[in-house]
């Protein structure tokens, strides 16, 4: 590398200190890496590895990078522009408190937030038991038999309900699906959205009155219904299971604490959200929806599911269970789309549980209702007419007062009422509500200053009283005080590896620096405590927020449209998808619905494209793990009338920047269709070169993954898209913009219960790209490029590299080739996996895109030390695989069969193995200095799935 390069990398880091604090290699290691690849400079590597047809030669149009403590003032000076009224708005949105205990060990703490999603259960045992206890308590509320491990909010888990009681109704012509005329509008927004593509008509009306013929194949009520009425539904189940016809409950999980849950009155599925259970309301998310069923669909459940099974040594220990449901395995026959959970929220609203207890839980559920009868009966004494007598929290209303008289005192105490279209009022109250409020709502709707008095009274029909037991397990009675909780967490932690352990090289899923300044903001007030649906000149800040980070988005990409509202990257594809579907509706091209889709794209692309309704046809790549272009033409060519898209991954999943993209773009626009780039792997391209350019219509990014999210245990996320401009009025709108004024036009409907998705967290990447700047976001990429190469380079004499670039290079990321050992040792890739842990790592991606690899990405925020020490790892691994190819070492009783070793087993005074302790628990030096020990031995996967069971183990 030039002396010139190193000095214009000096310079960078004065002028731009945060670059280098984001970035793992200094200037000077940069330099020695770039020669250690073969090339004389890191640009010469960057000219090799990206096709010349395709590089952005210019600077990205974005301001220059500032440091840390002018980010946060300025962004504090925008978000201040927010008005964090006292809000009543409910809808499945309530303020809450997040007990600082949570907060703080929890969802401040980066060795809960910067894990991944637990593939490699042994070292993920501490999630895994908190998820446990989320299906456990969602279990026991709702009284159904088996629950997820989380959804992403409760208008995506209504659909994804919807869609499994379809998949399950024994009548494939059924196709009609009924919806209370009572449900929150943005759970029927989100269900209409995802039934029109389906062809199932969605049949909206009153319960009570519902006509459900062979037609129907379910029913969706809302309990308690939005306007705060709480029904009895159990006739309305007789009537709909006579029918044939499958019931979904959206259910308000706090009140299940005092109302007959769903399961004990005939419910068939139940969904909702978890976010009042100690999860700022984020002015939409992150939160953790979720779903329990009944034990004979849960091989239709949607999203990950834990399970019991046992470890080697016999004892109980957690795994992601029924793993063949997941999308991608099965692909286009997928239960769903949703590649991750929204894990950190799940363990929030789970400890919430946890820390209050059944017994707590209830009186905070009693205070709550009582709060909401004292005022009813209140407002009743003052001539308002209430509507119904049978209520939880909310209570709607009509007042004999003028209602812009009424919004006007609101207004002035900072308060937000719901009001409805035809004049009533809707007011929920939450357990953040004092009696001081309460008197301030009564002043704002009569006019008067009397106290609300306290009573006795009970809004809950005797026949709807919870009378069975809930969160019996003793896990939810053991850590009431703060000292027993705070262990509890600790020692949870202490199971998982995270990137405070050590780097996590998973391909596809880049686990870079989450910088404290970034995740900062997160729970300022002005950004965690606005509902989604205020008005919107309460929310002024994000709004401006929100264009800047769409300018930034637009140019980095080259394409100019933006929506925020995708709240998961499979949510990304699935908009684009329909921006797509909608664009050629318009131009009357209504059988186009061909989506070409190569062996190389991203898992999630065939299950998304399903769901849009289109047909999945798939093209071939070549033996270097490219497009086959012939096949491609050939396919488009067959499908040219009815070609809606082709969706690609750039760089691709084998790790190449493909020399052919545009020309494979090309193809697709000369036939009609557009062309969809999943944008996994945007951490390859930024300030480097550009989707709108190289030809892509469409792209999405994974925030939480280019632009800093963390992972969260495998969620939150969020995966905004970025369009042409021909497709820019077709991004998707939302009921309460449109109740603001926004025209919907062309634009599909809402694909988030949110109007910007899980807002809370997108100040995570705008405040990295501030702080990085134009320079510092294309230097993250070349040194992300540049340590990819290092660790092949590496790794080249010990493990075969099974796909690279026309010059020799890899993009991002490298695959190892592990499928010989099989046959040469009877080592199988998962073996590698397991034994790597002993050494302090978390696996690559393992058996993805190609069975029998690994796929590493290390990312630019990995020092050149850790990769090294990885690497080491690696090679002594495949030392330990040669002493079994040598006759050294049996073929079955070895380091790496009997991996992970736990200290359990180390400690033991039976040790029986044919290896040393100190070879089984630390085989190099650097281990001495610091040891993670895996919590379990290696877990029984067939075991587990072939008996699941998904809720905390019995004492017993």
């Amino acid at each position: 590398m030039s002396q010139r390069e190193v000095a214009e990398l000096t310079e960078l880091s004065e002028t731009a200190p945060f670059v280098f604090r984001h970035i793992g290699p200094q200037p000077t290691e940069i330099a020695s890496m770039a020669q250690s690849v073969g090339c004389s400079s890191l640009q010469e590597l960057i000219e090799r590895t990206v096709p010349a047809n395709i590089a952005f030669k210019g600077r990205l149009d974005m301001p220059d990078a500032v440091d840390e403590r002018t980010v946060l003032t300025n962004l504090r000076a925008m978000m201040s522009e927010n008005k964090v009224f006292r809000t009543y708005l409910g809808q499945g949105y309530n303020n809450c408190v997040t007990p600082p205990v949570i907060q703080r060990n929890i969802l401040e703490n980066p060795g809960w937030y910067t894990a991944y999603t637990p593939y490699q259960a042994e070292i993920a045992q501490g999630r895994l038991e908190a998820l446990i206890n989320f299906q456990t308590m969602i279990v026991d509320l709702t009284g159904m038999e088996i629950s997820n491990a989380s959804l992403l909010d409760e208008g995506t888990a209504a659909a994804e309900a919807m869609t499994l009681c379809l998949r399950v109704n024994e009548s494939g012509d059924r196709k009609k699906f009924f919806v209370s005329s009572l449900t929150h509008d943005h759970v029927l927004e989100l269900i209409e959205s995802r039934a029109e593509p389906l062809g199932i008509e969605v049949v909206v009306g009153d319960h009570r009155q519902a006509d459900l013929d062979e037609s129907f194949f379910g029913a969706l009520l809302q309990y308690p219904a939005t306007d705060g009425t709480v029904f009895d539904y159990k006739d309305f189940c007789a009537y709909a299971h006579q029918r044939g016809v499958l019931v979904v409950v959206s259910a308000d999980l706090l009140s299940l604490l005092l109302l007959k849950p769903p399961g004990e009155w005939g419910a068939d599925v139940v969904v909702g959200n978890t976010q009042r259970f100690g999860v700022p309301l984020g002015f939409g998310g992150p939160h953790a929806a979720y779903m329990s069923t009944k034990d004979q669909f849960k091989r239709e459940l949607p999203g990950r599911l834990i399970g019991v099974s046992k470890e080697s040594g016999g004892e109980p220990a957690y795994r992601l269970s029924l793993q063949t449901r997941e999308q991608h395995i099965r692909r286009d026959r997928a239960t769903s789309n949703i590649c991750t959970a929204q894990v950190l929220l799940a363990v929030i609203a789970s400890m919430y549980a946890v820390y209050h207890g059944p017994r707590g839980l209830r009186r905070i559920a009693q205070r709550v209702h009582q709060g909401a009868v004292d005022l009813a009966s209140a407002l009743k004494l003052n001539g308002c007419e209430i509507i119904s007598a049978a209520f939880f929290d909310t209570i709607t209303l009509r007042a004999p007062a003028a209602l812009s008289l009424i919004k006007e005192r609101a207004e002035k105490q900072q308060i937000n009422l719901r009001y409805f279209p035809d004049g009533r009022i809707g007011v929920a109250l939450d357990e953040t509500t004092t009696e001081r409020d309460l008197q301030d709502i009564f002043a704002a709707i009569t006019g008067k200053t009397a106290a609300v008095a306290r009573s006795a009274a009970t809004a809950v029909p005797e026949g709807l009283r919870r009378t069975s037991a809930v969160l019996s397990h003793p896990v939810f009675s053991a850590y009431q005080s703060e000292t027993e909780l705070l262990r509890y967490l600790r020692r949870l932690e202490s199971k998982d590896l995270s990137l405070t352990t050590s780097m996590i090289a998973l391909g596809s899923c880049t686990m870079k620096l989450n910088a404290a300044v970034e995740m900062y903001p997160v729970t300022w007030p002005e950004v965690g405590q606005l509902h989604p649906l205020v008005p919107l000149d309460q929310a002024r800040g994000y709004t401006k927020f929100f264009r800047d980070l769409e300018s930034m988005l637009a140019e980095i990409t080259a394409l100019p449209g933006v929506s925020l509202q995708p709240n998961a990257g499979s949510q990304g594809e699935y908009t684009g998808l329909l921006v797509i579907r909608a664009y050629h509706q318009s131009r009357g091209d209504l059988a186009r619905n061909i989506c070409l889709i190569p062996t190389s794209a991203h898992g999630t692309n065939p299950a998304s494209a399903v769901m849009v309704g289109m047909k999945v046809v798939t093209v071939a790549c070549d033996k270097e793990g490219n497009v086959d272009l012939t096949d491609l033409r050939a396919k488009a060519e067959e499908h040219s009338k009815q070609l809606a898209a082709v969706m690609i991954t750039y760089p691709s999943t084998h790790g190449v920047f493909e020399e052919a993209v545009k020309e494979i773009c090309s193809v697709i626009h000369q036939h009609g269709g557009q062309v969809y780039m999943d944008g996994a792997n945007m951490n390859a391209q930024v300030g480097l070169c550009r989707p709108g350019e190289i030809g892509a219509d469409v792209v999405h990014i994974n925030l939480h993954k280019t632009f800093c999210i963390p992972h969260g245990g495998g969620g939150p996320g969020m995966g905004p898209i970025c369009v042409g401009a021909h497709l820019t009025e077709f991004l998707p709108s939302h009921g309460h913009l449109e109740a603001a004024g926004q025209k919907r036009g062309k634009r599909v409907r809402a694909v988030s219960s949110a109007p910007w998705g899980s807002a809370s967290i997108l100040p995570i990447s705008w405040v990295y790209m501030k702080l990085m700047g134009p320079e510092g976001l294309a230097l993250a990429t070349k040194v992300a490029i540049l340590n990819a190469n290092y660790v092949a380079k590496l790794l080249e004499p010990h493990y075969p590299i099974l796909y690279r670039g026309e010059n020799g290079f890899n993009a991002h990321e490298c695959i190892l080739d592990m499928s010989a050992f099989k046959r040469t040792a009877g080592i199988e890739e998962v073996d590698i996996a397991k034994r790597l842990m002993d050494y302090g790592f978390h696996a690559p991606t393992v058996s993805f895109p190609v069975v029998g690899t690994l796929m590493i990405e290390p990312t630019e925020s990995e020092s050149r030390a850790e990769l090294d020490r990885f690497c080491q790892a690696m090679i002594a691994i495949r030392g330990e695989i040669r002493e079994i190819e040598e006759g050294k070492a049996d073929k079955l009783n070895n380091l790496l069969k009997h991996a992970p070793h736990t200290a359990l087993k180390v400690m033991s005074d039976q040790w029986e193995l044919p290896y040393s302790r100190e070879r089984a628990a630390y085989p190099l030096p650097y281990l001495k200095e610091h040891k993670f020990w895996p919590s379990v031995g290696r877990i029984d996967n067939a075991f587990g799935g072939s008996k699941p069971f998904c809720t905390c183990v019995p004492v017993s």
